[in-house]
């Protein structure tokens, strides 16, 4: 057999995409985490998640031909993880990608090329074997005449790549032979073979061709263009090059697994299964916490912050299942830093930032940890006083999913007690979390249905709204009426339109597009620009309001709305100048995460771990004000891509950037890669102000601010409120209203003090009445009497003075105030296990037409009907004498 080549992950990972580049790929960077207007994703899950605009085509690429190493995060069986050799929740997935261009020949040929060429990996080709769509003929004859052994090429029926609407089509899927020794199957097991459940043959590349469309009436239509998506697992290749067991015992993992023994007092990795699963559990998770938090998502209980949370927590218990009680996670950030510097340098340059945010959820966690054993304990005292002797599923679901107990954890602690744990009722809990989280996540992989009604109009269209608003002579290039190409569109249908030049914007970068309107050469106005987007090679496709007909080829003058048009610049530079000062007051953490520009407002949202407090908000609004007032120039210089990082030029929000790019400068204050319009100088916004700001989810917060003569209309209504609450408080001046405010809070705080004491007295003096009213019954003494208090608390006073003085076994109080009644039960301690408070409660809150609940020796209940009081404590006294 041909030995193995000696490369590491890094070197693995920057062959393959040497491969493709020298076939005439484009490297593709790995994009963020978190996807990037895309809401049917709750993460990047694969490398064609981040090409579905080229897939479908709403885009066009550069070039058709594109390689990348995506990482990518998928959290559907994380309880797996761990368990299995090859389970993940990040990992790296290489692909080659080809949008309209090459197919399956020069797919398969360069496949087979990379895989078994010295020059490349150099695999044994004995080792290696295919499987293909039985209907796909093609496919078979190209592997063959790459080199493929007949007897090393198998149909399976599965192989066809089907993910809902959008390109759909046979695939082909390479597994390589690592050998019986490294199986878990006596080698005649029917499982025992090419895409079989074992662990011989293992699939390292699926090559999917996309040449069919998937339709919304469920048809598969011949694609427009056919493509090429193909994946192959980074974490896979590298156990077969370190010959490893599984994908934990490769330097992707090991650094991480040897930290972790470090931590803990006596266990090492590869003594005892049950311990593995834990070192394994840690290393995978803390590989997603960081990566995660590095792209901007944060710890919360929703959404991507709800898979960060479990993941982390996970961690912890299986640390503490490792004897770790110290906080260790954070320390493990500059590890993974280290292993994924080579294509990752970011994840040590955010080391710092990325642990503060895990420390802190570490300890937090750690309190909650503490919260769940006080639960538990709780939980197994009641469950000894009763019959069942069981800790109940929801129970033990809610320690798992709200504490981070695993039910392993939860069924120790009740065994030491002598109790067991509701099993079925804890799994029914857990399929329906799941279900709910299935639901949440991913809701839709499929692309849009491959449209190309505009893939392939190619004319150049030139925007030259930068320096001109108006454009007297641009010649319609392109027409579409009611979704088809068409040389005349009449009023009332959906129209849109291509120009060879245009002064009108295409929304992109937060802008929003232009509107105004095209004019004939009589003057006279045919249409309202409604909206601009792009089409797919990127000209500005314009969506027409007509009043007239409208032809292709004849020539008109488009006017932007002029005013609209200025407000937008003064908002979009407003959004670089606040985009900085942030960056500047909370620290170089802080990531844009979206951003609207209008004309009468602007919104942007970053990525900051805790509030922002009122301070750090003025400097901020301060600093934008500063910059505005300092009158600086705002310049554009378009370059190539590596010039404008040199320049300091920040990169917003994962855009997509081509060869040349265009660079807003804004003196030394500031510097940003932009496609938008600006002002020609800061002064022009005169006034800038934040209108608003707090959080919109994980870790993201939202700021919404004004500029110009909105940022004065919206201070002009604050003076004028303030003049209003000057002349309610007859202050003669407006200074004097917050003075006057505190005097009156103060005022309300002492009549406030004095009331309580009043309703305090009142309550002991009707104390003394009722407790002396002790009726008798079958089940002990009860006192049930309405009394006259303010509410609630004062009901819970009076049964703390009758707890004291053991006036009765039982404590029935009513009070009534407005539409609305109040019930309190109160029961001897010693009376709790016979009469329950809060069965007393349930049967009489009926009556008021509320319902309560509480402990068995305090309930409460609240209701809308004070007439049925009487009746209430009618039914206390039936219910103790039953």
């Amino acid at each position: 057999m041909k030995e193995l080549k000696k490369l590491n992950s890094a070197q693995i990972r920057r062959m393959y995409l040497d491969f493709f580049v020298q076939h005439g790929h484009t490297e593709m960077p790995s994009r963020s985490l978190v996807p990037v207007n895309d809401p049917t994703l709750l993460w990047i899950n694969s490398g064609v998640a981040t090409m579905k605009n080229y897939f479908d085509g709403k885009v066009v690429p550069d070039n058709p031909r594109m390689t990348s190493s995506q990482k990518s995060i998928r959290t559907n069986d994380i309880e797996n993880v761990g368990k299995t050799a090859r389970h993940h929740t990040m990992f790296e997935m290489m692909g080659n990608f080809s949008v309209g261009d090459y197919f399956k020949k020069e797919a398969i040929t360069w496949a087979w090329e990379l895989l078994t060429s010295d020059e490349w990996f150099g695999f044994d080709p004995e080792r290696l074997y295919i499987t293909y769509y039985p209907k796909d003929n093609d496919a078979h004859q190209f592997w063959l005449d790459a080199g493929v052994k007949e007897d090393h090429l198998l149909a399976d029926q599965d192989n066809f790549w089907d993910i809902g609407q959008g390109p759909s089509g046979p695939d082909t899927e390479v597994f390589y032979d690592r050998g019986q020794e490294m199986n878990n199957l006596p080698e005649d097991d029917p499982e025992s073979y090419p895409g079989g459940e074992n662990e011989r043959y293992l699939e390292i590349w699926n090559i999917v061709f996309s040449q069919f469309n998937h339709t919304p009436e469920d048809t598969y239509e011949p694609l427009p263009n056919k493509n090429i998506d193909t994946g192959m697992g980074l974490e896979r290749v590298v156990s077969i090059f370190e010959n490893a067991k599984t994908n934990f015992e490769t330097d992707l993992f090991m650094p991480l697994i040897k930290q972790v023994e470090g931590f803990s007092a006596d266990k090492q990795y590869g003594q005892n299964a049950a311990d593995d699963v834990q070192f394994k559990i840690i290393a995978d998770h803390i590989r997603s916490i960081t990566f995660a938090i590095g792209d901007g998502a944060l710890p919360s209980n929703v959404g991507r912050g709800y898979v960060i949370r479990r993941l982390l927590r996970r961690s912890v218990v299986a640390g503490k299942k490792l004897g770790i009680d110290e906080p260790f996670l954070a320390k493990m950030v500059p590890t993974v830093g280290e292993i994924m510097k080579d294509y990752y340098p970011d994840v040590l340059e955010n080391a710092d930032y990325i642990a503060s945010v895990i420390s802190s959820e570490e300890d937090r966690f750690s309190a909650t940890l503490n919260g769940g054993l006080s639960l538990l304990n709780s939980v197994i005292d009641e469950a000894k006083q009763t019959d069942g002797k069981q800790i109940d599923g929801k129970t033990a679901f809610k320690l798992y999913d709200t504490y981070g107990f695993p039910v392993e954890l939860t069924r120790e602690y009740a065994a030491d007690e002598g109790l067991t744990v509701d099993e079925q009722g804890f799994e029914a809990a857990m399929t329906e979390q799941q279900n709910r989280a299935r639901n949440a996540r991913d809701m839709d992989n499929g692309m849009g249905v491959q449209s190309d009604l505009w893939t392939n109009f190619t004319d150049e269209s030139k925007y030259v709204g930068y320096t001109d608003l108006v454009v007297d002579n641009a010649k319609v290039i392109g027409l579409a009426a009611d979704g088809k190409q068409a040389d005349q569109a009449e009023p009332g249908q959906h129209v849109d339109v291509i120009f060879d030049q245009t002064p009108f914007y295409a929304e992109m970068g937060g802008q929003v597009a232009d509107t105004g309107q095209v004019i004939d050469n009589y003057g006279k106005v045919v249409a309202t620009v409604k909206d601009v987007q792009h089409a797919p090679h990127q000209q500005n496709l314009h969506t027409l309001e007509l009043t007239a007909p409208i032809k292709k080829g004849a020539r008109y003058k488009l006017v932007v709305d002029r005013a609209r048009h200025l407000k937008i610049e003064k908002n979009h530079t407003a959004t670089h100048l606040l985009d900085q000062a942030l960056r500047n007051v909370l620290g170089g953490h802080t990531q844009q995460a979206g951003s609207l520009v209008e004309a009468h407002y602007l919104r942007f949202d970053f990525n900051h771990f805790g509030q922002v407090t009122k301070e750090d908000l003025k400097k901020v609004e301060d600093m934008v004000n500063e910059q505005i007032w300092k009158e600086i120039p705002v310049t554009t210089v378009e370059t190539d891509i590596d010039s404008a990082k040199k320049m300091g030029a920040i990169a917003l929000f994962s855009d997509k950037y081509g060869d040349k790019v265009r660079v807003v400068k804004i003196g030394d204050f500031n510097t940003e890669f932009c496609g938008g319009d600006h002002v020609k100088n800061t002064n022009e916004i005169g006034l800038f102000k934040i209108v608003s700001e707090g959080g919109v989810g994980a870790g993201v917060r939202r700021i919404e601010a004004v500029t110009s003569s909105d940022a004065f209309a919206f201070m002009q209504e604050r003076v004028d409120s303030l003049d209003h609450i000057a002349a309610d408080l007859k202050v003669a001046q407006v200074k004097e209203v917050a003075h006057r405010v505190s005097e009156l809070q103060d005022q309300l705080k002492e009549a406030t003090k004095q009331n309580e004491a009043l309703q305090a007295k009142l309550a002991a003096q009707q104390a003394g009445d009722v407790f002396n009213q002790a009726e008798e019954t079958a089940k002990g003494t009860l006192i049930a009497a309405e009394v006259k208090v303010a509410g609630m608390d004062q009901l819970r006073q009076m049964a703390d003075d009758w707890r004291q003085k053991d006036y009765s076994d039982v404590l029935v109080l009513a009070t009534a105030a407005g539409d609305k009644a109040n019930l309190l039960v109160a029961v001897k301690d010693g009376l709790a296990k016979t009469v329950k408070a809060g069965d007393l409660i349930k049967a009489i809150a009926p009556a008021i037409n509320g319902g309560g609940g509480g402990r068995p020796t305090l309930a409460q209940a609240g209701g809308k009907n004070p007439a049925g009081i009487s009746e209430a404590l009618k039914l206390a006294s039936q219910f103790m004498n039953d």
